[in-house]
Protein backbone atom coordinates (compact mmCIF):
# COMPACT_ATOMS: atom_id res chain seq x y z
CA UNK A 1 0.00 0.00 0.00
CA UNK A 2 1.53 3.48 -1.23
CA UNK A 3 2.74 5.22 2.72
CA UNK A 4 0.56 8.04 2.39
CA UNK A 5 -2.58 6.43 1.65
CA UNK A 6 -1.83 4.61 4.84
CA UNK A 7 -0.70 7.22 7.03
CA UNK A 8 -4.07 8.96 5.38
CA UNK A 9 -6.47 6.03 6.58
CA UNK A 10 -4.70 5.73 10.03
CA UNK A 11 -4.97 9.98 10.52
CA UNK A 12 -8.85 10.37 9.01
CA UNK A 13 -10.02 7.23 10.69
CA UNK A 14 -10.70 4.98 7.81
CA UNK A 15 -10.06 1.44 7.99
CA UNK A 16 -9.28 1.24 11.90
CA UNK A 17 -8.54 -2.41 11.59
CA UNK A 18 -4.98 -1.65 9.67
CA UNK A 19 -3.99 0.11 13.41
CA UNK A 20 -1.01 -2.13 14.53
CA UNK A 21 0.31 -5.36 12.84
CA UNK A 22 -1.27 -7.52 14.90
CA UNK A 23 -4.79 -6.47 13.48
CA UNK A 24 -3.67 -6.34 9.60
CA UNK A 25 -4.76 -10.02 8.57
CA UNK A 26 -8.29 -8.61 9.81
CA UNK A 27 -8.83 -5.81 7.57
CA UNK A 28 -12.39 -6.46 5.18
CA UNK A 29 -12.72 -4.48 1.98
CA UNK A 30 -15.67 -3.95 -0.06
CA UNK A 31 -16.89 -6.52 -2.68
CA UNK A 32 -14.59 -6.45 -5.82
CA UNK A 33 -14.97 -4.23 -8.93
CA UNK A 34 -13.84 -4.24 -12.51
CA UNK A 35 -11.61 -1.73 -11.42
CA UNK A 36 -10.16 -3.40 -8.13
CA UNK A 37 -9.11 -6.56 -7.35
CA UNK A 38 -7.67 -8.03 -3.59
CA UNK A 39 -4.70 -9.43 -3.48
CA UNK A 40 -2.17 -10.90 -0.72
CA UNK A 41 0.54 -8.58 0.16
CA UNK A 42 3.42 -8.69 3.13
CA UNK A 43 4.20 -5.33 4.66
CA UNK A 44 7.01 -4.21 6.41
CA UNK A 45 7.77 -2.03 9.29
CA UNK A 46 11.19 -1.02 11.38
CA UNK A 47 11.90 -3.38 14.19
CA UNK A 48 8.88 -5.79 13.07
CA UNK A 49 8.52 -9.18 11.08
CA UNK A 50 6.80 -9.47 7.69
CA UNK A 51 3.06 -9.48 8.52
CA UNK A 52 0.59 -10.76 6.04
CA UNK A 53 -0.97 -7.85 4.15
CA UNK A 54 -3.99 -7.75 2.27
CA UNK A 55 -4.63 -5.16 0.10
CA UNK A 56 -6.53 -3.90 -2.88
CA UNK A 57 -4.93 -2.78 -6.50
CA UNK A 58 -6.48 -0.98 -8.94
CA UNK A 59 -7.09 -3.37 -12.07
CA UNK A 60 -5.01 -3.17 -15.23
CA UNK A 61 -5.72 -4.71 -18.69
CA UNK A 62 -5.22 -3.95 -22.12
CA UNK A 63 -8.25 -3.19 -24.71
CA UNK A 64 -7.87 -3.54 -28.76
CA UNK A 65 -9.58 -1.02 -30.23
CA UNK A 66 -10.88 -1.93 -34.58
CA UNK A 67 -11.94 0.29 -36.21
CA UNK A 68 -14.62 -1.64 -38.96
CA UNK A 69 -13.09 -5.02 -37.54
CA UNK A 70 -9.54 -3.95 -38.31
CA UNK A 71 -7.02 -3.19 -35.38
CA UNK A 72 -6.45 0.09 -34.77
CA UNK A 73 -4.33 0.37 -31.17
CA UNK A 74 -4.08 -1.08 -27.88
CA UNK A 75 -4.27 0.66 -24.92
CA UNK A 76 -3.57 -0.25 -20.95
CA UNK A 77 -6.63 0.58 -18.87
CA UNK A 78 -8.64 0.22 -15.91
CA UNK A 79 -11.90 -1.61 -17.47
CA UNK A 80 -14.94 0.10 -16.55
CA UNK A 81 -16.76 2.92 -19.64
CA UNK A 82 -14.98 1.39 -22.11
CA UNK A 83 -17.17 2.62 -24.94
CA UNK A 84 -15.99 6.40 -23.34
CA UNK A 85 -12.51 5.49 -23.81
CA UNK A 86 -12.95 4.66 -27.22
CA UNK A 87 -15.23 7.50 -28.54
CA UNK A 88 -12.70 10.30 -26.70
CA UNK A 89 -9.54 8.23 -27.89
CA UNK A 90 -11.24 8.50 -31.41
CA UNK A 91 -12.14 12.40 -31.14
CA UNK A 92 -8.47 13.19 -29.74
CA UNK A 93 -7.02 11.05 -33.07
CA UNK A 94 -9.19 13.33 -34.83
CA UNK A 95 -11.08 10.27 -36.28
CA UNK A 96 -13.94 11.40 -35.44
CA UNK A 97 -15.34 15.13 -34.94
CA UNK A 98 -18.65 14.36 -32.73
CA UNK A 99 -21.03 11.77 -32.43
CA UNK A 100 -22.55 12.11 -35.71
CA UNK A 101 -19.76 10.30 -37.48
CA UNK A 102 -19.86 6.98 -35.12
CA UNK A 103 -22.34 3.93 -35.87
CA UNK A 104 -21.76 1.99 -32.94
CA UNK A 105 -19.44 1.21 -30.43
CA UNK A 106 -19.72 -2.91 -29.26
CA UNK A 107 -17.24 -5.24 -27.28
CA UNK A 108 -16.35 -8.22 -29.08
CA UNK A 109 -16.16 -11.81 -28.19
CA UNK A 110 -18.52 -14.11 -25.69
CA UNK A 111 -19.45 -13.45 -22.03
CA UNK A 112 -17.65 -15.21 -19.52
CA UNK A 113 -14.20 -16.33 -22.94
CA UNK A 114 -10.71 -15.19 -21.87
CA UNK A 115 -10.22 -11.89 -22.59
CA UNK A 116 -13.54 -11.01 -23.08
CA UNK A 117 -14.54 -7.28 -22.47
CA UNK A 118 -11.55 -6.48 -23.84
CA UNK A 119 -11.59 -5.57 -27.32
CA UNK A 120 -14.22 -3.22 -28.44
CA UNK A 121 -14.97 -2.62 -32.49
CA UNK A 122 -16.23 0.77 -33.49
CA UNK A 123 -18.73 1.39 -36.71
CA UNK A 124 -19.11 4.53 -38.76
CA UNK A 125 -22.51 6.03 -39.17
CA UNK A 126 -23.75 6.30 -42.56
CA UNK A 127 -22.05 7.92 -44.59
CA UNK A 128 -19.34 8.61 -42.41
CA UNK A 129 -15.60 7.95 -43.08
CA UNK A 130 -13.12 6.44 -40.31
CA UNK A 131 -10.22 6.86 -42.17
CA UNK A 132 -7.75 5.60 -40.05
CA UNK A 133 -4.63 5.58 -42.90
CA UNK A 134 -5.26 9.29 -43.47
CA UNK A 135 -3.63 9.65 -40.00
CA UNK A 136 -0.89 6.78 -40.00
CA UNK A 137 1.51 9.76 -39.79
CA UNK A 138 0.35 10.85 -36.17
CA UNK A 139 -0.89 7.41 -34.56
CA UNK A 140 0.10 6.41 -31.28
CA UNK A 141 1.73 2.27 -32.69
CA UNK A 142 1.04 -0.67 -31.66
CA UNK A 143 0.60 -0.40 -28.13
CA UNK A 144 -0.35 2.70 -25.91
CA UNK A 145 1.00 2.25 -22.54
CA UNK A 146 -1.30 3.41 -19.49
CA UNK A 147 1.35 5.94 -18.73
CA UNK A 148 1.77 8.20 -21.58
CA UNK A 149 -0.16 7.81 -24.53
CA UNK A 150 1.88 10.38 -26.51
CA UNK A 151 4.74 8.67 -26.35
CA UNK A 152 6.77 7.90 -29.40
CA UNK A 153 4.64 10.05 -31.69
CA UNK A 154 7.32 11.89 -34.25
CA UNK A 155 5.85 14.90 -35.32
CA UNK A 156 3.79 17.39 -32.07
CA UNK A 157 2.94 19.76 -34.71
CA UNK A 158 0.85 17.42 -37.27
CA UNK A 159 -1.49 16.51 -33.86
CA UNK A 160 -2.03 20.54 -33.65
CA UNK A 161 -2.92 21.52 -37.00
CA UNK A 162 -5.95 19.50 -36.54
CA UNK A 163 -6.97 22.04 -33.72
CA UNK A 164 -8.47 25.55 -32.89
CA UNK A 165 -7.99 27.79 -30.37
CA UNK A 166 -10.39 27.82 -27.30
CA UNK A 167 -13.30 30.44 -28.18
CA UNK A 168 -14.03 33.06 -26.10
CA UNK A 169 -16.03 32.65 -22.80
CA UNK A 170 -17.82 33.78 -19.73
CA UNK A 171 -14.54 34.05 -17.21
CA UNK A 172 -14.14 31.76 -14.35
CA UNK A 173 -14.11 33.43 -10.80
CA UNK A 174 -10.83 32.07 -9.15
CA UNK A 175 -12.92 31.06 -6.02
CA UNK A 176 -14.72 28.59 -8.17
CA UNK A 177 -11.33 26.99 -10.13
CA UNK A 178 -9.97 26.70 -6.29
CA UNK A 179 -12.92 24.51 -4.86
CA UNK A 180 -12.02 22.24 -8.08
CA UNK A 181 -9.48 19.47 -7.09
CA UNK A 182 -10.93 18.92 -3.49
CA UNK A 183 -14.27 18.72 -4.74
CA UNK A 184 -12.94 16.18 -7.77
CA UNK A 185 -11.19 13.87 -4.60
CA UNK A 186 -14.02 13.66 -3.43
CA UNK A 187 -15.35 12.02 -6.35
CA UNK A 188 -12.90 9.45 -6.48
CA UNK A 189 -14.50 6.32 -4.88
CA UNK A 190 -11.78 3.46 -6.72
CA UNK A 191 -8.39 5.97 -5.40
CA UNK A 192 -9.93 5.57 -1.81
CA UNK A 193 -9.47 1.78 -2.28
CA UNK A 194 -6.18 1.79 -3.96
CA UNK A 195 -4.44 4.74 -4.19
CA UNK A 196 -3.65 3.77 -7.40
CA UNK A 197 -6.22 5.61 -10.02
CA UNK A 198 -6.30 8.83 -11.81
CA UNK A 199 -9.10 10.81 -12.19
CA UNK A 200 -10.35 13.25 -14.57
CA UNK A 201 -13.86 15.49 -14.49
CA UNK A 202 -15.58 18.14 -16.53
CA UNK A 203 -16.65 21.42 -14.26
CA UNK A 204 -18.79 24.33 -15.54
CA UNK A 205 -19.25 27.11 -13.21
CA UNK A 206 -23.01 27.09 -14.35
CA UNK A 207 -23.74 23.35 -13.49
CA UNK A 208 -21.07 22.88 -11.28
CA UNK A 209 -19.70 18.95 -12.15
CA UNK A 210 -20.49 16.31 -14.76
CA UNK A 211 -18.48 12.98 -15.34
CA UNK A 212 -16.25 11.68 -13.20
CA UNK A 213 -13.93 9.02 -14.46
CA UNK A 214 -11.15 7.32 -12.81
CA UNK A 215 -8.17 5.02 -14.39
CA UNK A 216 -4.92 3.69 -14.33
CA UNK A 217 -3.99 6.16 -17.19
CA UNK A 218 -4.29 9.77 -16.87
CA UNK A 219 -4.99 10.33 -20.57
CA UNK A 220 -7.80 7.22 -20.32
CA UNK A 221 -9.13 9.24 -17.50
CA UNK A 222 -9.17 12.13 -20.18
CA UNK A 223 -10.31 10.22 -22.77
CA UNK A 224 -13.08 8.61 -20.54
CA UNK A 225 -14.93 12.46 -19.48
CA UNK A 226 -14.27 13.23 -23.21
CA UNK A 227 -15.97 10.55 -24.50
CA UNK A 228 -19.06 10.31 -22.38
CA UNK A 229 -19.51 14.36 -23.94
CA UNK A 230 -19.18 12.77 -26.96
CA UNK A 231 -22.14 10.03 -26.12
CA UNK A 232 -24.44 12.71 -24.65
CA UNK A 233 -23.30 14.79 -28.26
CA UNK A 234 -22.23 18.17 -26.05
CA UNK A 235 -18.51 18.43 -27.65
CA UNK A 236 -17.22 21.27 -28.03
CA UNK A 237 -16.93 21.39 -24.53
CA UNK A 238 -16.74 25.20 -24.74
CA UNK A 239 -17.36 27.31 -21.02
CA UNK A 240 -15.87 23.81 -18.96
CA UNK A 241 -12.95 23.01 -17.83
CA UNK A 242 -11.29 19.96 -17.84
CA UNK A 243 -9.76 18.62 -14.28
CA UNK A 244 -6.99 16.20 -13.63
CA UNK A 245 -6.07 14.67 -10.42
CA UNK A 246 -2.26 14.80 -11.21
CA UNK A 247 -0.34 16.34 -13.17
CA UNK A 248 -0.46 18.24 -16.70
CA UNK A 249 0.87 16.49 -19.80
CA UNK A 250 1.30 18.41 -23.82
CA UNK A 251 -1.30 15.44 -24.16
CA UNK A 252 -3.96 16.57 -21.74
CA UNK A 253 -3.90 20.09 -22.68
CA UNK A 254 -4.09 18.71 -26.33
CA UNK A 255 -7.33 16.16 -25.64
CA UNK A 256 -8.67 19.57 -23.96
CA UNK A 257 -8.48 21.81 -27.06
CA UNK A 258 -9.83 19.11 -29.06
CA UNK A 259 -12.94 18.23 -26.98
CA UNK A 260 -13.34 22.06 -26.99
CA UNK A 261 -12.81 23.22 -23.35
CA UNK A 262 -11.99 26.30 -22.27
CA UNK A 263 -8.98 25.35 -19.64
CA UNK A 264 -7.83 22.66 -17.34
CA UNK A 265 -6.88 22.53 -13.83
CA UNK A 266 -4.41 20.15 -12.02
CA UNK A 267 -3.39 19.20 -8.95
CA UNK A 268 0.22 18.88 -10.00
CA UNK A 269 2.69 20.89 -12.37
CA UNK A 270 2.00 21.00 -16.00
CA UNK A 271 4.66 20.47 -18.33
CA UNK A 272 6.78 23.27 -20.32
CA UNK A 273 4.81 21.57 -23.61
CA UNK A 274 1.84 21.76 -22.12
CA UNK A 275 1.88 25.51 -21.09
CA UNK A 276 3.25 26.54 -24.57
CA UNK A 277 0.35 24.54 -26.10
CA UNK A 278 -2.05 26.26 -23.89
CA UNK A 279 -0.75 29.15 -24.76
CA UNK A 280 -0.63 28.94 -28.54
CA UNK A 281 -4.62 28.07 -28.15
CA UNK A 282 -5.60 30.56 -25.36
CA UNK A 283 -6.87 27.83 -23.27
CA UNK A 284 -6.43 28.44 -18.87
CA UNK A 285 -3.71 26.72 -17.60
CA UNK A 286 -3.74 26.26 -13.63
CA UNK A 287 -1.63 23.92 -12.00
CA UNK A 288 -0.41 23.23 -7.99
CA UNK A 289 -4.58 23.91 -7.66
CA UNK A 290 -4.33 22.70 -3.77
CA UNK A 291 -6.65 23.96 -0.92
CA UNK A 292 -7.26 28.02 -2.43
CA UNK A 293 -4.53 28.59 -4.16
CA UNK A 294 -2.99 27.17 -7.50
CA UNK A 295 -0.51 28.62 -10.29
CA UNK A 296 -1.66 30.16 -13.74
CA UNK A 297 0.86 29.27 -16.50
CA UNK A 298 -1.33 30.04 -19.59
CA UNK A 299 -4.84 32.43 -20.14
CA UNK A 300 -5.07 34.60 -17.00
CA UNK A 301 -7.29 36.53 -19.05
CA UNK A 302 -10.17 33.79 -18.56
CA UNK A 303 -10.09 34.63 -14.72
CA UNK A 304 -11.91 37.16 -13.09
CA UNK A 305 -12.35 37.78 -9.22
Amino acid sequence: MNRNRYEQREADGRDVSVRGADSLSTRTFQSPSPQVSAVAALRSEAGRPLVQYPDELSVEEPLEIRIAGEPYATTMRTPGNDHELVAGFLLSEGLIRSKADLGGISHCGRLGSEGAGNTVDVLPAPGAVLDAEALAHTRRGTLTSSACGVCGRKFIDDLLLRLEPAPECQAFERSFVASLTADLRARQPSFERTGGLHAAAVASSVTGFGAVREDVGRHNAVDKVIGRLVLDDRIPAHGSLLVVSGRTSFEIVQKAIAAGFSGVVGVSAPSSLAVSTAARFGLLLCGFARGSAFNVYAGAERLTV
